[in-house]
């Protein structure tokens, strides 16, 4: 038994052996080596080399919340608010013999409930999506959003960016509804850099994100005006004017807008230690489909071009405190009204639009006259903002914005007017209601101030307060305090208004908790 044992160890470890020598004999694979993550200082903090490649990358977001309070005047309106928003930036950076080359994408995503952080602006542009409930059609929003998509090579801009009009922008603000230009846009630029802090932008821009409606006669029902076929975008308007200068004829405009020359920006800019200046045009085309039917002789609409210009600076206060600035910009414009942002603090892409629902105003960048021929909308506007440091955690920014839009008057007689806006009262040619504020001129306010606790770097805690105001140059029918009676000829006499005003103001305040990375 003991030799039987003897045998079987002594045969394992000859087998051990062996296999012990062959395992030796066979190569060995050395391990890949490792490619580590290099950081790049060539285009600023953050950047690191993608593996395997000469171009540094940037990662980088934000994580917003927002609550907000709107002192509404009408019944129906929401008085609070909340928006919970993800930002995702990417930027990525080569050099090159021609320069850096450069690609940015931004995507910004939102839930928001309530009145004001429910952008009707963004739906209008398919950039949001709204709740259908019973409690939530009009409350409720999904915002998904490609902000900014751009690439940058030797002067070159192509894709989705600020438009180059823009200068100030909002940028001391939380709302950013103020009265000046703030358009992110399809565009291509080309910007040209002389030296000395001087350089120079021409830029072909989407006129879409530009685009305010063209007023003819409101929709049937609309409870606003007599007249119009109820067809979105279709109006009648009058081609024929009788000896007494009563409308004779019609024929039907599709006043829609469609895609045909893209508006072009030029801005000359200066930048220094001191700051920055900046001065700017464009080019904004207005044009019609034209004419569905011609029931009597005459022609369509044909294509007018809006314009804007305007100048901004931007100062540097280091010896107030580090970080201090001062912010002032004016525009002027005809049928520009995005341009100059007379329409930014109600709304966009509307025709019609209120603060508290009191009255509505038009927001129209040219309207059909009673020959077919298009009036172009004048507006311009003024801002002024502070940012000061009241310690390195605390600062304050505090801005005002006003602005004036200004309708040709005789757009409210129905000699020169479109039809639908005109009644009669003895067979005798009339004005519009005096108590309507179609087609009124308007002078807007918006201003405010925000405080801002930093505890810990790119943590942002702090609440804004704003207020907003629309004055009529005479008094209207106030929706929310009373109706109107008509007369005879569509026409309101003054014992038929049971409330008038003529200005609709609201209080916002806004509470924000951000943190960027």
């Amino acid at each position: 038994m003991k030799l039987v044992k003897s045998l079987l160890l002594g045969s394992a470890a000859g087998l051990c052996a062996v296999a012990g020598a062959q395992a030796a004999d066979l190569p060995v694979r050395k391990a890949a080596p490792v490619e580590y993550v290099r950081v790049c200082t060539a285009h600023g903090a953050g950047f690191f080399y993608i593996p395997g490649t000469d171009t540094c990358l940037r990662v980088g977001g934000r994580a917003r919340f927002e609550y907000q309070y709107s002192s509404q005047n009408a019944r129906a309106a929401n008085v609070s608010s909340w928006r919970g928003l993800g930002r995702l930036n990417i930027d990525a950076r080569t050099a090159t013999p021609y320069g850096t080359l450069r690609a940015f994408v931004r995507f910004e995503i939102a839930s928001r409930t309530g009145g004001y952080l429910r952008s009707g602006t963004q739906e209008r542009y398919a950039n949001a999506f709204p709740a259908t409930g019973i409690d939530t059609a009009g409350q409720l929003q999904k915002y998904v959003d490609v902000d900014k998509a751009f690439v940058q090579f030797a002067g070159i801009t192509a894709g989705r960016a600020q438009s180059f009009f823009d200068f100030y922008a909002g940028d001391l603000e939380f709302f950013g509804a103020g009265i000046y230009s703030n358009t992110n846009t399809n565009l291509l630029a080309y910007t040209a850099t002389f030296g000395g802090g001087f350089s120079a932008t021409v830029s072909m821009e989407d006129p879409v994100y530009r685009r305010n409606p063209v007023f003819a006669v409101p929709a049937a029902g609309s409870g606003l005006m007599p007249g119009g076929g109820g067809v979105p975008g279709i109006s009648a308007i009058a081609t024929g004017i009788n000896i007494a200068g009563v409308p004779t004829g019609g024929a039907g405009v599709n006043v829609i807008q469609k895609n045909d020359m893209p508006d072009f920006v030029g801005a000359l800019r200066y930048d220094s230690a001191w700051g920055s200046a900046q001065v700017m045009g464009a080019v904004h085309e207005i044009k019609t489909i034209g004419r569905l039917a011609t029931p009597v002789a005459g022609p369509g609409p044909d294509a007018e071009y809006g314009w804007a210009i305007g100048a901004g600076v931007k100062v540097n206060l280091p010896q107030l405190a580090p970080g201090d600035q001062l912010w002032l910009q004016g525009a002027y414009g005809q049928g520009a009204g995005s341009y100059t942002g007379i329409y930014n603090p109600p709304g966009a892409e509307l025709a019609l639009s209120s603060i508290t629902n009191k009255f509505q105003i038009n927001q129209v960048d040219a309207t059909v006259q009673a020959n077919g021929q298009l009036n172009l909308t004048e507006s311009w506007s003024v801002m002024g903002a502070l940012l000061h440091y009241w310690s390195p955690e605390w600062r304050q920014a505090v801005f005002a914005t006003y602005g004036q839009q200004n309708y040709d008057p005789r757009l409210r007689s129905n000699t020169f007017g479109p039809v639908g806006i005109t009644g009669t009262l003895g067979g005798a040619p009339t004005t519009v209601n005096p108590f309507n504020p179609t087609l009124m001129s308007y002078d807007l306010f918006y201003g405010g101030t925000n405080l801002i606790w930093s505890p810990v770097r790119d943590l942002d805690i702090g609440v804004e307060v704003v207020y907003q105001r629309i004055w009529l140059p005479r008094a209207v029918a106030d929706n929310n305090r009373g109706t109107v009676a008509p007369l005879a000829g569509g026409l309101v006499g003054p014992g038929g208004v049971t409330r008038v005003t003529n200005f609709d103001d609201n209080i916002m305040a806004r509470i924000r908790v951000q943190r960027d990375f």
